[in-house]
């Protein structure tokens, strides 16, 4: 029963809020600034929100795409607990609920202990949480899925947790989470491919249903390149340390992942590696930022 539990959470997918987080900590240690109690209480808040917004969107999928969904990897088609009965969809919702409040304690707490912003931004994370997939807003039917995505996945993020540690709102800490933005954008996006027809039988006007295939393999490459070209721009407009140009290194991974869904946008089965690939550069890309951020504090540079 915990394996259930386990595969309706969808926890490896935590990589897409926690990698920003720990940008942003990094980003605020750089700048002089560190508390590893506001930290642990972040990631326990921000957790619980983003496992919520799992939960939700299985719950809404399974009145939707899912149950016609026959192009299933490992990355994308949802958890599929509810379709292989193994939990009640009641019972989604019901723990979409306990991990939204608990994201909700999580900011009351913050508030209380004198940052009263994370409120309104904690509040904004859940909401975009709950609008991605429910009705009657469900935006990943209405092609506003994605951006959202990438705003709350992104800048929000790393606003936040540099102002719970720092109790400072920065510009630079919002801009800071461009990149990632992109790239866990990349992440939905791709894996829309496989769900395409499923996607479009049911009416779920997400952005790659809209453009079609072959037209959104295109989108997907600039996803993939512009987090490089942006986190040279941020190095020289918010006077990031050099050492972050090692993130580039990241590059290798997502060229390999647009590589192979050029050649095979047309099979589900076949983009798989490239689906890995993709949080791969995620994951990547974020840690090797917050190295860098983290060495240069310590060698001075």
């Amino acid at each position: 029963m915990i394996k259930t539990y386990l595969k309706a959470l969808r926890l490896p997918f935590l990589a897409g809020s926690i990698i920003p987080l720990i940008t942003a900590s990094a980003f605020a240690f750089h700048r002089g600034s560190f508390s590893l109690l506001p930290l642990v209480v972040a990631i326990i808040g921000l957790g619980a929100l983003h496992l919520g917004s799992n939960l939700i969107n299985d719950y809404y999928d399974s009145k939707g795409s899912d149950p016609i969904n026959i192009r299933l990897t490992p990355f994308s088609g949802g958890s599929r607990v509810i379709q292989e009965n193994e939990l009640h969809p009641n019972t989604i919702l019901a723990l979409s609920i306990v991990f939204f409040s608990i994201g909700i304690a999580c900011g009351l707490w913050f508030t209380f202990w004198g940052r009263p912003y994370v409120l309104l931004i904690g509040l904004s994370g859940l909401l975009a949480g709950w609008i991605y997939s429910s009705p009657p807003l469900s935006l990943m039917s209405r092609g506003l899925g994605e951006p959202l995505i990438f705003f709350a996945f992104g800048p929000l993020i790393t606003l936040g947790t540099y102002y719970v540690i720092t109790n400072n709102l920065s510009w630079s800490a919002f801009l800071l989470g461009i990149p990632n933005g992109f790239l866990i954008m990349a992440v939905i996006w791709i894996n829309q491919f496989p769900d395409y027809q499923a996607d479009k039988e049911a009416n779920k006007k997400n952005l790659v249903v809209k453009l079609g295939l072959s037209k959104a393999h295109y989108v997907y490459s600039l996803m993939m390149l512009l987090p490089f070209v942006i986190i040279i721009l941020l190095i020289y407009s918010i006077e990031l340390p050099f050492l972050v140009l090692f993130s580039l290194g990241a590059f290798f991974l997502a060229s390999r992942a647009i590589q192979i869904l050029w050649r095979e946008y047309l099979s589900f089965q076949a983009i798989i590696p490239a689906q890995a690939l993709t949080i791969q550069t995620l994951i990547s890309m974020g840690l090797l930022i917050s190295g860098a951020l983290f060495i240069s504090r310590i060698i001075g540079v």
